[in-house]
């Protein structure tokens, strides 16, 4: 049996993205908000996060996401947690879910020497409600 995620956010796209083609593919950048939660912490997902994409000319997409979560750890104290999220998928692919590497870093004394550890792995997975992102410890 799986862990269960100690991070999920609900991504919430905030304007159009920017799309351009190119002789070597396309290349797509897409602002977000969102909403963050799990045991670890709870807050928000600052709106100046980008998700940029690019697809080559075999239609594999590579995404780079960078954006800021602000909330509080599991002690009740004020935090922020960086994260750098990237991964690829084939856009043919039946399957909508795509994994993840994701990188952290925060200000917060007592999630640091876990979120500072690079053990992890990251979902996306579009529901109903828009796009979650969840985020699992490796082993």
């Amino acid at each position: 049996m799986s862990k269960p995620a100690f991070l999920e956010i609900l991504i919430e796209i905030t304007e159009a993205p920017f799309r351009m083609d190119t002789e070597l593919g396309e290349v797509c950048m897409i602002p977000f908000k969102g909403k963050a939660q799990g045991p670890l912490f709870t807050g928000i997902c600052e709106p100046w996060g980008v998700d940029t994409q690019t697809v080559d000319t075999a239609g594999v997409r590579h995404l780079s996401a960078r954006y800021v979560l602000t909330g509080t750890d599991y002690t009740g104290e004020k935090c922020h947690i960086f994260i750098e999220n990237n991964g690829s998928w084939e856009d043919a692919h039946p399957s909508r879910v795509f994994r993840t590497v994701p990188a952290f870093r925060t200000d917060s004394k007592v999630l640091a020497s876990f979120l500072h550890s690079g053990r992890f792995y990251g979902t996306g997975t579009p529901e109903p409600e828009g796009l979650w992102i969840r985020f699992y410890e490796i082993g």
